[in-house]
């Protein structure tokens, strides 16, 4: 890395490194979302939880765009592996959509789902990828992210108490 600058693009779109695993690169990067939502529900009141919510995905939203041509530039590639902020992205997306009482559940159910959804990519998904820049990388994982929290809903609906929805 040449300078602080370039090192910072790289940390921050590593996810602060948890994009560089070697298997798995955007379900470890996703981690950093999980870490905002604890840290937003254990050191915010309770009303405020949305709205940091929201605020932490804006936010992330716009890293990801906006960082998109330097990270296919620097790995060389479209939508590099290592790049992992649409993954932090999208695990917010189903936590500000879906969330029960249990932080602890809301964590796990929200991240499996999340990533199972985004790895799967299920139509208009797949179809999202193909937006010009940022827009590409970061609207497939948010689609997929409202897919997974309406799945959580139906099961919520159907069955309460398997994700602690009672």
């Amino acid at each position: 890395m040449k300078n602080w600058n370039e090192r910072l693009r790289y940390f921050v779109a590593t996810a602060f490194g948890l994009g560089l695993a070697p298997i798995a690169p955007g379900t470890a990067g996703a981690l950093l979302g999980v870490g905002i939502y604890l840290l937003i529900v254990f050191l915010s009141p309770p009303g405020w939880h949305t709205g940091l919510i929201a605020l932490a995905l804006l936010f992330v939203s716009y890293l990801t765009v906006a960082m998109t041509p330097w990270a296919e530039q620097h790995w060389k590639k479209k939508d590099p592996g290592n790049f992992v902020l649409d993954e932090v992205a999208g695990f917010l997306m189903t936590v500000l959509l879906f969330r029960t009482p249990n932080v602890l559940l809301t964590v796990i159910w929200a991240y499996l789902v999340t990533r199972i959804f985004d790895i799967v990519k299920p139509p208009p998904a797949r179809q999202l990828e193909s937006l010009p820049g940022g827009w590409g990388v970061l609207l497939d994982d948010l689609c997929t992210s409202v897919m997974a929290a309406a799945f959580l809903y139906l099961v919520a609906w159907l069955a309460p108490g398997w994700i602690g929805a009672a």
